[in-house]
């Protein structure tokens, strides 16, 4: 019986020592004018509940890409994590160290809009031990 006490004891312990590694961050919506103007400020957005869906890194060539735009009716990459965020916005992740893209939905389809130089969509890396902080917004309603 102690050995197992003290077996569940180590366990509990490296847990705590454990770093944490993934993403954390905010997603913003931001819609209207958002032209710069000398008298007015660009908005900055607002923290949106919604889902943020995580993918192994994907590259433009891997989706399904509505004309020109940001919107993807299909991502052939595997699904690594769907999360909620909360009434702010803001979420947290674990995941491990790679590189991963993060997609946002309306209705039916995938949104993302930043790329890489390799037109990797919506990049992100985890490092070992590390949580990555990014900003997603959310702006298909903005116009810049």
């Amino acid at each position: 019986m102690m050995l197992m006490l003290l077996g569940i004891g180590v366990v509990a312990s490296s847990f705590i020592f454990c770093k944490r590694q993934g993403i954390e961050g905010t997603v913003l919506i931001v819609s209207g004018n958002q032209m710069p103007s000398p008298d007015i400020k660009p908005d900055q957005g607002r923290g949106i509940k919604t889902i943020l869906y995580i993918y192994q890194l994907t590259n433009l060539s891997e989706v399904d890409r509505l004309g020109q735009s940001a919107f993807y009716s299909q991502v052939r990459t595997k699904l690594v994590k769907k999360i909620e965020t909360k009434e702010n916005g803001r979420f947290k992740v674990k995941l491990s160290p790679g590189e991963y893209s993060v997609f946002l939905k309306k209705d039916t389809m995938f949104y993302a809009n930043r790329f890489d130089g390799k037109n990797n969509i919506a990049p992100v890396e985890v490092l070992k031990n590390k949580m990555t902080k990014i900003e997603v917004k959310m702006d298909y309603s903005a116009t810049y």
